[in-house]
């Protein structure tokens, strides 16, 4: 009895070829849609849009938009807190529209660690 394992009958080795081949278009693929997804920008508001945060998909933030009324000097915690829920819903934003688009590319298969 053999202690190597065999491949199953009826798995050709051109099977693991075409398999290869569709990997690395899969790769390819991958490659430009994360060269698209960091042209992308998100943005969102907190406050009621007093405070904008502005990210790419590659998640680094581009821009704060701040609305002077909001400015006060007596409550600069709440000012805080605001750029603070705004950053952080952007860069989930951010992170949706790239699985989003990545799973278009993938099929839905969830690899960890591809992205």
């Amino acid at each position: 009895m053999s202690k190597g394992k065999r491949m199953p009958s009826g798995m050709p080795g051109g099977n693991m070829n075409n398999m290869m081949k569709q990997v690395q278009k899969m790769q390819q693929q991958m490659a430009e849609v994360q060269k698209e997804l960091e042209e992308k920008e998100v943005e969102a508001t907190a406050g009621g849009g007093a405070v904008a945060a502005v990210v790419n998909g590659k998640r680094e933030l581009l821009r704060i938009q701040i609305n002077p009324e909001v400015v006060d000097p007596e409550d600069v915690e709440m000012l805080q807190d605001l750029i603070v829920a705004a950053v952080m819903e952007a860069s989930k934003k951010a992170e949706d529209m790239m699985e989003k688009e990545m799973s278009k590319v993938t099929g839905g298969l969830n690899i960890p660690g591809m992205f």
